[in-house]
């Protein structure tokens, strides 16, 4: 729901809060059915799992959308812009990646995750002021990035694989909850 359905009496701030409170809802019920989902194929259907890894940056996409939608009011929307276009280069880069194997696969997620938790962490910061609850955002981005140069660092390890992108997904939904619970003070 955009925030102009909303009630007209709430303040923007609040409007915003309830609807973010939202989306990360939503985005944290995403990712523990992802890592649910990839625990359980990860080992016993490439196939699956694959598609797992090519959905995840295409969720981005979505949820950045929705991230749009519920942050109406922001004056700059060209950080979520940025976003959306870097997640759809990356959908098509992990699809393209993984056809000469996973390794390859994980160092393209690996620059996806610290080109988006930086936007991620540009946008914590500036919604902090505005609506406090942030902190849980502005860590998850920062961790995204350390996330994202261990996968490019690491992709050749025999034990890294795509079940590796499990716990950078949980920590993601635990930041989302997070948020969306601090959020819920403002929100009302």
């Amino acid at each position: 729901m955009s925030n102009s359905n909303l009630n007209p009496q709430i303040s923007a701030p609040v409007q915003t809060a309830h609807a973010l409170r939202n989306l990360y809802l939503t985005r944290a019920a995403f990712s523990i059915v992802w890592v649910v989902l990839v625990a359980i194929f990860a080992k016993t259907s490439v196939s699956i799992a694959t598609v797992l890894l090519i959905i995840y940056p295409l969720w981005d996409v979505i949820g950045t959308f929705m991230d749009i939608r519920a942050n109406g009011n922001a004056a700059s929307k060209t950080p979520q812009f940025i976003n959306i276009a870097i997640s759809i280069i990356t959908t098509v880069a992990v699809a393209l990646a993984l056809k000469q194997g996973v390794p390859e696969a994980l160092m393209v997620f690996g620059a996806w995750a610290i080109l988006t938790g930086a936007i991620q962490l540009i946008l914590a910061i500036r919604r902090r002021r505005e609506l406090g609850g942030q902190w849980p955002m502005i860590i998850s981005g920062a961790q995204s990035m350390i996330g994202g140069s261990s996968f490019i660092i690491l992709a050749h390890d025999p034990t890294m694989g795509i079940a590796s992108l499990a716990g950078y997904a949980g920590f993601g939904a635990f930041y989302y909850l997070l948020a969306a619970y601090r959020l819920s003070k403002t929100a009302g």
